[in-house]
């Protein structure tokens, strides 16, 4: 946020990051543009407390957890953790500073090995990593087992021979035994039943207050990301177009787009009528976003200022901004002066 800096140790920095995925064609396999996954996010996330970011399929989310993890590189922008920006180490240097950022996967059958045992696949990374001495590894492995709501005689059983909220603590089980500072959750519930869901998110909550860990929760869920985060970034076409605290963005959505997803939240109450708002058109195609504000081709209230020229930062408060036309006091004076910029 921003005086986050200033009050709060972070345990991540984001600073304008961009993930371009490059259009091949022909025989020769040259470019012919690129798609534009991530297109200049920037956030941060406080010791302890949880970032939700939450959007559509296909804005972006999953892309910049697997940049901030270096699983796949970025085009340009920072990630720092600990004063380390990771985007500018090298695998040796990557290698030793990668028990602090852990990830935990949306689809725990498929990122757990089924020729491995509970305790291999949770020990693996421990060991590799020189986490505990030898001689304590497999007390270890148990601890960390019983912390994620695991039983002990399960040590030797398979994937296959769990349930998928079982799983999911498994993988939850691998991150943690590494001591992370900061864990990477992309959907981590998606696949489970509504009450799976919430014994795992709960499990993450426990494990926040007893340890400490920060969380990047990545969903498409609100009413989950309203449970469990502390701050929430709303995600359209690869940028970030409102941020706040989780108190400040859901108590007073400004930006259009943010305000039609928490109208499709469903309410627990059949006496209350939801005032659903309705998406018009398509998503536009990340490889070629339209001009200007990258929502205006599905927005109700479209200016003809949203057409050509990108929003800036808007903050209405300390804690919350908004990148929208609607909310610039200047927008005259803006518009004249990208004008000035172009003639030039």
């Amino acid at each position: 946020m921003k005086n986050m800096q200033s009050n709060e140790t972070l345990a991540l920095e984001v600073r304008d990051l961009k993930k371009y995925f490059p259009i091949k064609k022909g025989v020769t396999q040259h470019t012919v543009g690129h798609v534009r996954a991530v297109d200049g996010v920037s956030f941060s996330i406080p010791h302890g407390k949880t970032f939700g970011l939450v959007g559509e399929s296909g804005c972006g989310k999953t892309t910049i957890g697997r940049t901030i993890l270096r699983l796949i590189d970025p085009t340009e922008g920072s990630a720092i953790i600990d004063g380390v920006d990771v985007f500018k180490l090298k695998k040796k240097q990557l290698r030793k500073i990668r028990p602090k950022f852990q990830m935990i996967f949306q689809d725990p059958f498929s990122s757990l090995d089924p020729r491995m045992s509970v305790g291999a696949i949770i020990g693996e990374a421990v060991r590799e990593h020189n986490i505990v001495p030898r001689s304590e590894h497999n007390a270890y492995i148990l601890k960390v087992m019983k912390q994620c709501g695991l039983r002990s005689f399960q040590v030797d059983r398979y994937p296959h021979e769990f349930s998928g909220g079982q799983r999911q603590r498994i993988c939850i089980a691998r991150a943690l035994a590494l001591n992370p500072q900061l864990i990477i959750a992309d959907e981590p519930v998606s696949a489970l039943d509504v009450s799976i869901q919430a014994q795992v998110i709960n499990l993450m909550k426990d494990l926040q207050e007893e340890l400490g860990i920060s969380y990047l929760f990545i969903s498409h869920d609100l009413s989950v990301v309203e449970y469990i985060s502390d701050y929430v970034g709303v995600m359209y076409l690869g940028s970030l177009v409102e941020m706040g605290s989780k108190k400040a963005l859901f108590k007073e959505p400004l930006h259009p787009y943010t305000r039609a997803l928490l109208s499709a939240v469903p309410v627990p109450n059949p006496e209350v009528k939801m005032n659903r708002i309705i998406l018009e058109g398509d998503v536009p195609s990340p490889a070629n976003p339209p001009s200007g504000c990258k929502f205006h081709t599905r927005c109700r209230q479209c200016m003809e200022v949203c057409k050509n020229f990108e929003p800036k930062e808007n903050w209405v408060s300390e804690d919350h901004y908004v990148k929208c036309h609607l909310y610039d006091a200047n927008i005259a004076e803006t518009a004249d002066a990208a004008l000035d910029t172009k003639s030039e």
